[in-house]
């Protein structure tokens, strides 16, 4: 579940209050709520952001377990605007203390809702200043969320879901900031259930300068415990961001990425065993990953183009292919035109390459037309369709969303969701 340039929960609860529009952060300058909303916060000390999405979908009847979701199952494959028919909300909610000299701590909780499913996302303390610099000590369960596609509905790097504790936003000579975090396999919602007694070193070297409106970030993660099948593994990943990449407003991501054993290609860990000590096998990933992100003038969107491989310790090899993109388009000072196309496909070692389109055309309403203006109420229809592998691999409802159900070959969903991040 993906957020990007977020609005503010202050700023909502200020225009409700108040009988006027909820506001992006670039809009406030132009706002009237802006004094009001700062003297609110200024007021509790209060931190609070958060995402949420749900709404109505209607498709046929043997969509089974689908809920509106098309994909061949891979990071990169479900391209998420007119295909999801989940409900989800995290909320986060914090507060600073001073402890004077420049030092602060902090305490920070986000719940989450999937589908009725409740748990616990995030909740950690800090302390900042007590090395007279930008570092922050921390523990408790927390992620640190670094490069995201929106449109797939992944965060292609991160790490945490875990109990573990670390450094963030070590200063290293104008050369960017360094966090270093240790995790252990258990978390809040999984009650210590993990037998592996695995354990996770995190590095992170964020945003060094390359060029004029050019960053990389290189993570690292090792893993070891105790495992049943497969070994214990590490990763690497690299990212360059570039800003107004060709053109002004055009903004470029290339990552490349690999991982192995139970470490997986995001930085967390992978194939862990369950709480019934039911052995799990690690893999081998390689990604190779570009993303480009718009506004200019009225015309916004997203696209994306990735390859990516899994190889089990034990199992066969997949190759993923992705290739999709979405535009929007102001029509009114609140409406916007939305469309989405994408093409995947998934090939196997010994099978016959599956692959999916999928389309979709809706309408949106929000504060105002660019691409990642958010609260954004859309009205949608998706088409999507599929060739026989694709259909043989996702017709039966007991091993996931099941769509190709009596050798079905296409289908349709319509909907209405509402999609809202704050911070």
């Amino acid at each position: 579940m993906t957020t990007h340039h977020p609005t503010r929960l202050a700023a909502a609860i200020a225009a409700l209050l108040l009988g006027s529009q909820p506001v992006l952060a670039q809009d406030q300058a132009a706002d009237p709520t802006r004094d009001f909303v700062k003297k609110v916060s200024d007021a509790t000390g209060l931190e609070f952001w958060g995402y949420a999405r749900s709404g109505f979908y209607s498709g046929n009847k043997d969509q089974g377990r689908l809920r509106g979701n098309y994909s061949l199952g891979g990071d990169l494959q479900k391209y998420r605007l007119g295909n999801e028919g989940d409900h989800y909300i995290e909320f986060g909610i914090g507060k600073r203390f001073d402890l004077g000299d420049g030092g602060k701590w902090g305490v920070f909780y986000q719940p989450k809702i999937y589908n009725g499913d409740t748990g616990t996302a995030q909740a950690y303390a800090t302390m900042t200043g007590i090395f007279g610099n930008s570092a922050t000590l921390w523990a408790g369960q927390r992620f640190h969320r670094i490069q995201d596609v929106h449109i797939v509905d992944n965060w292609v790097m991160e790490d945490g879901d875990n109990y573990g504790a670390g450094v963030d936003d070590i200063p290293l000579f104008g050369v960017g900031t360094l966090n270093v975090a240790l995790y252990n396999s258990d978390s809040f919602d999984n009650k210590a259930g993990n037998p592996n007694n695995a354990h996770r070193l995190n590095l992170q070297w964020r945003k060094i300068p390359t060029n004029p409106g050019g960053s990389i970030t290189v993570t690292g993660a090792l893993v070891n415990g105790d495992f049943a099948r497969g070994s214990d593994g590490g990763a690497l990943g690299i990212v360059h961001n570039q800003k107004d990449f060709l053109v002004k407003g055009l903004n470029n991501s290339l990552m490349l990425q690999a991982s192995n054993g139970h470490a997986d290609i995001r930085g967390k860990f992978y194939g862990l065993d369950d709480a019934a000590g039911t052995p799990s096998a690690g893999a081998r990933q390689r990604r190779i990953l570009d993303t480009v992100d718009f506004q200019i003038g009225k015309l916004g969107g997203q696209a994306l183009i990735g390859y990516q491989t899994l190889k089990p310790d034990q199992g066969l090899e997949q190759k993923d292919f992705s290739l999709g993109g979405r535009l929007t388009y102001g029509i009114a000072p609140r409406t916007k035109l939305i469309g989405e196309v994408a093409t995947t496909s998934r090939k196997m070692d010994g099978g016959e390459t599956q692959r999916l389109n999928k389309g979709t055309m809706a309408v949106a309403f929000s504060p105002n037309t660019d691409f990642w203006t958010r609260p954004e109420f859309r009205v949608y229809y998706t088409h999507a369709n599929w060739n026989s592998a694709a259909a043989a691999a996702h017709s039966d409802p007991a091993n996931g969303p099941a769509y190709g159900i009596n050798d079905k070959r296409s289908n349709n969903t319509f909907g209405v969701q509402m999609e809202v991040w704050w911070e």
